[in-house]
């Protein structure tokens, strides 16, 4: 039997906040990367995961969600959408399925930004209907999938639930045949380009999503000011701040008694640790910055663009 030749290349993940892409990305690479929540526009950077096998290395960008908002920050995510394109041999546009079987109306309204420029698009593309799972007649889905076909008939459609794994192996095996024959382009074991430090900034922000839900407020940022290895004790010590826009915010954060920002430092630390692999310890502070006073140094915190373009 002829060996298959290897393939590398790049996919990006594209599509409307909250569609799954986070999910998508961290269920291949059978460990969390990009941070998930309940919430909308839970991403804000580029990130890049590596999937590497004996066939082929699929390295997946996970982008922040394309939406119509508008205001300086929404407009540099969408950017970073948009630019995480120019250099992907694959696009994998991820919808909720779930969501426009129940609302079909929501569909044409959120493809609105990628409705041109998917259809013009001459590399493969993949059209990825996600939480299938959630829909408990699977017929409901046949009008949305027939609609995505007269949209993109060129598309490969794929049904899949990103939660449970269903149909993922068969959409993996679609992706890897369109990408250009070639070798690696990283290492076999490396999972993705972010610094260490940028993931455990994630993991906390992650953290604060899931412990005020929907009272978070939207301008805020993690940075890590501080990270001092032990390698006698085998540990590492973490300062991390959380940047809020107004001091009612900050109260929010912190919670009464502290409570919030405690949950959320036990929280982060244990996936941190677990992340590191090995002791951690985390202290977390917070602080009030004026994003109207200072605004490009606030939207520079977000990681969305290189300084020379603020």
């Amino acid at each position: 039997m002829t060996e298959m030749p290897f393939r590398c290349g790049r996919v990006a993940l594209i599509g409307p906040p909250n569609a799954g892409k986070s999910t998508l990305l961290n269920k291949y690479l059978g460990r969390k990367l990009s941070i998930v929540s309940p919430l909308p526009q839970t991403t804000r950077n580029r990130i890049t995961g590596i999937l590497s096998d004996k066939e082929a290395q699929v390295i997946f960008i996970d982008t922040p969600g394309i939406h119509q908002q508008r205001g300086g920050t929404h407009r540099l995510m969408l950017r970073a959408a948009w630019d995480a394109l120019d250099g992907a041999d694959v696009l994998g546009v991820i919808l909720d399925a779930d969501l426009y079987a129940r609302k079909a109306e929501f569909l044409e309204n959120d493809l609105t930004p990628l409705r041109a420029p998917v259809a013009a698009e001459t590399r493969p593309v993949f059209v990825i209907a996600n939480k299938v799972d959630l829909l408990g007649d699977k017929s409901r889905l046949l009008p949305l999938l027939e609609r995505l076909h007269e949209l993109w008939p060129e598309a490969g459609l794929f049904p899949v639930s990103a939660a449970d794994g269903e149909g993922l192996p068969g959409l993996l095996a679609a992706i890897k045949l369109a990408l250009p024959e070639g070798p690696p382009c990283f290492p076999e074991d490396m999972l993705s380009t972010a610094p260490l430090r940028f993931m455990a900034a994630e993991i906390v922000r992650e953290k604060l999503f899931l412990t005020l839900r929907q009272e978070l407020p939207y301008f805020t940022t993690v940075a890590i000011e501080a990270w001092e290895e032990d390698e006698e004790r085998d540990a590492v010590e973490i300062h991390a701040v959380i940047n809020v826009a107004k001091s009612s915010h900050k109260a929010m954060v912190i919670g009464r008694a502290g409570r919030n920002i405690k949950q959320t430092g036990q929280a982060a630390r244990l996936e941190i640790a677990q992340l590191l692999g090995r002791k951690t310890h985390l202290r977390l502070w917070v602080k009030v910055r004026d994003s109207r006073a200072d605004e490009a140094d606030f939207l520079r915190s977000f990681g969305l663009v290189p300084e020379a373009e603020l």
